[in-house]
Parts: C-alpha cells; structure tokens; sequence
C-alpha cells in the first residue's frame, strides 16, 4: 500500500471514529415563541439569571437556534422597563405595527413596546398595571371583535386565574371587567395536597367559536406539573376543564415536570405549544424548553377536543 492509501485510509477511519457534539439545550422556562416574517423568536424566564432581563433566541425553521448578537441578547433588559428582579413569564404580540411584551418582574405585570421582536423592549415611563394584589404570567388576547383581554394569576388564596379586559392602550385593565375564571381544584392539578394551590401559565386559543384556555396546574417543582385545557363560548367564561386534563404530563414527556408555555402557529398552519421541563429527575432547575404539536379532533356533534400529537415532543437545542 503506497503512502497516499495509507492517508486516505487513516483519513476515512478517523471519520467512521468522529461523532459530533451533542447540541446544547436551550435553558428558558415559562417559554414564548412569536412568529413573524418568517422567523420563530423564542423568549423565557432565563436559566442563566432571571434578575437581567428577558433573552431572546432566533430560528427559521424551530431545529437550530441562535441567541440575539443584539443588546447583549436580551430583548428586555434591567433598566429599560419596570423591574427590579423576577423577571417571569414575558409574551410577545404584534397590535398595528408595534411589538409589545407583557411580562412579570417584581410579581407584577408590565408591558413594554419595540419597533423589532429582537427589541429592546422598553417603556418610556417604568411601571407596573395598577393591582391591590401580586399578579403574574400575562397573557394578552385579541378577540376578533377588537376587544382586548388580559388573563393573568392573581396571587390570591393561591395562584388563581383570572380575566379582565384592557385599556385599548394597554395601560391598565378595566377594573369592572375583572372576571375570577378557575384555581386548581382537582386532584390532578394538586397531588401535593398544598394548601395553596397553583394554577397558571394561561394562553387562549379561539377555535370554531369557542375559548380554549390552556393552563397549567402543581407548584413548578413539582414532577407532577402538567398542562390541561377549559373551554368556554365567552372569553369571560364560566370555563368548563376538560375531562381529558391533563393533556400533557411527566409521562407523554418522559420527563418531569413539563408545563407553563404558549402556543402559535407555524409557518405550516401547524399548532405548536412551546413549554419548559424539568432539568433532570434529580434537579428542577435550570429547566429546559421543549416543543410539542396540538391537533384538535372531532368529538361527535360536542366541541372538538385538544389533543398533543403523540411523538411531538423535542427539546429546543442550540446551533
């Protein structure tokens, strides 16, 4: 065998030993993902320091993520908007050509604006939504008849959900609106037997004329933390929780604690829900993002009901 065989011959070798990587998992909870203009940008609380700000990662196709070059890659960073620590829970939303972030800091709601979904998100005058009580986990709806809604947890006897409608300036809710919708009740959403028991993480899907209200139920550290769904034919309510609940747990996960997300729609029309899991089952923090499908599916003449798609589940990695 000449010299060059014997090259090529290590060279091939060298390859058939050579495995890449593993890629690194993305470490954001109570996840986010807003498409736009053919890009998937994902947002959390952060699993680096939840006191700086919220991060922002970029996709074009929800397989290979990179985080922002811009800001120091923070969309909302300390400093900008309202916020001392606790920065949780953030969604992002798109109202006549501005980009607008609601989100939790100091158990309080804010929201803060940018021309861009990569930000920086800020305020011009730094403050919480007026509130007697801690309120967190924001989530803003858009009804098609322009109404605005704001569902949230009001720390309250629990964490207890519930709805009102906004400001069209999204300044503040409209205090004679505030609807009380439901808490954890059964005993799927607090196997803890807690005293306090913890329902959050709310995100509405309006489907076929009807409010499909995703939460998530147990204290996030909690390997029984799991997703359910109510339903409603006003986005007011009364809510009435699905009998399939939970729809997603440690089991379809394969790892505990899997919860507290939001969904959108890919660039396929496909329903995507976003949502966090536990590091390992030794350890719940930093906690990892996760990506599962929804499908709806037919029930006879009642309401179509809300199902994951077995198989769907995949941890979002880094590029």
């Amino acid at each position: 065998m000449n010299l060059t065989r014997i090259l090529i011959t290590v060279f091939w070798m060298s390859l058939s030993n050579f495995s890449a990587p593993d890629k690194e998992t993305i470490l954001l909870a109570d996840p986010t993902i807003f498409y736009h203009d053919g890009s998937y940008y994902l947002y959390g609380t952060s699993g680096n320091d939840k006191n700086l700000g919220f991060e922002v990662y970029v996709s074009k196709n929800l397989k290979s993520w990179k985080r922002s070059e811009l800001n120091d890659g923070y969309a909302l960073k300390k400093g900008d908007s309202y916020g001392d620590i606790g920065f949780w829970a953030p969604q992002v939303f798109e109202f006549e050509g501005k980009f607008y972030m609601a989100y939790t800091a100091n158990e309080h709601i804010a929201i803060a604006t940018s021309d861009s979904p990569l930000g920086p998100f800020i305020q011009s005058e730094k403050k919480a939504l007026e509130a007697p009580v801690k309120q967190i986990d924001p989530y803003v709806f858009i009804d098609s008849d322009g109404k605005k809604y704001l569902y949230h947890v009001r720390l309250t006897e629990g964490n207890r959900l519930y709805v009102a409608e906004l400001k069209d300036d999204f300044s503040g809710i409209k205090e004679e609106t505030l609807t009380y919708c439901f808490h954890a009740e059964d005993p799927w959403e607090n196997t803890a037997k807690s005293n306090w028991t913890v329902s959050e993480g709310p995100a509405i899907i309006k489907h076929e004329g009807l409010y499909y209200f995703i939460y998530s139920a147990n204290d996030f550290r909690n390997p029984d933390y799991a997703v359910g769904y109510a339903v409603s034919e006003s986005p007011v309510g009364p809510w009435t929780k699905s009998l399939n609940n939970p729809i997603f747990d440690k089991v379809d996960a394969g790892v505990n604690g899997p919860g507290h997300g939001d969904y959108f729609v890919d660039e396929k029309g496909k329903l995507r829900y976003v949502l966090h899991t536990h590091n390992s089952d030794e350890e719940v923090s930093p906690r990892k993002t996760a990506l599962i499908e929804l499908e709806f599916t037919k029930n006879g003449n009642e309401a179509e009901v809300l199902k994951v798609k077995k198989g769907s589940f995949e941890f979002l990695e880094l590029d």
